[in-house]
């Protein structure tokens, strides 16, 4: 019995490492996302911490998340900036129009619904592409992520559906949805745009 247990204990503790890694990422992420429009730069840090988790083995990811945001930052936080505006367009538009009856509307919310699931998916491909390429520019990130979120339907799918139960998962563990629901998307997206899925 104690054999097994021990045995065991290593494959457990490896087990945990999926979720306290990404959890730290995100808490790094909830944290710098105070400033409101510096989201977008930290879920690209955020992206590098779990980049350098995956392909090094670094479990830093609170403070690797932290340590890279000021590059970010200097790259991302126009594109940041037009991306907080557009959000808050889109969701002041969804609500505007749920109050409203007329037959037009659904077909308007539709669209509203569909951008903003586009928005969610390019946004999540770009964390990836940028912390997969720190000292790549704006520009290959976003046709990254482009190609990344978009190239694929199951893949563009995949990762929204990685959004929406990320959030609705984790709303079991306190402060779940802050601590998972960013890191988990982003860590998918980082496992699509790994070279070796493509390699024979």
């Amino acid at each position: 019995m104690q054999a097994t247990l021990s045995s065991g204990w290593p494959t457990l503790l490896r087990r945990l490492e999926f979720v306290a890694y990404p959890a730290a990422a995100g808490a790094a992420f909830t944290v710098l996302s105070l400033g409101v429009v510096t989201w977008l730069p930290a879920l690209a840090a955020m992206g590098h911490a779990l980049q350098r988790w995956r392909a090094e083995g670094d479990s830093r990811c609170f403070t690797n998340a932290f340590a890279a945001f000021p590059r970010y930052w200097r790259g991302l936080w126009r594109h940041g900036l037009l991306s907080t505006v557009a959000a808050a367009v889109l969701a002041a538009n969804i609500v505007h129009l749920l109050g409203r009856s007329e037959p037009w509307t659904f077909v308007v919310l539709a669209a509203q619904l569909g951008i903003a699931a586009a928005l969610v998916i390019h946004h999540v491909a770009l964390a990836a592409e940028a912390g997969r390429t720190p000292d790549g520019s704006v520009r290959s990130w976003s046709l990254g992520a482009l190609a990344l979120g978009f190239g694929s339907a199951a893949r563009g799918t995949a990762l929204l559906g990685a959004v929406i139960s990320a959030v609705l998962l984790s709303l079991v563990v306190p402060l779940g949805p802050l601590l998972l629901g960013p890191s988990i998307p982003v860590l998918l997206a980082l496992s699509f745009a790994d070279p070796r899925r493509h390699t024979p």
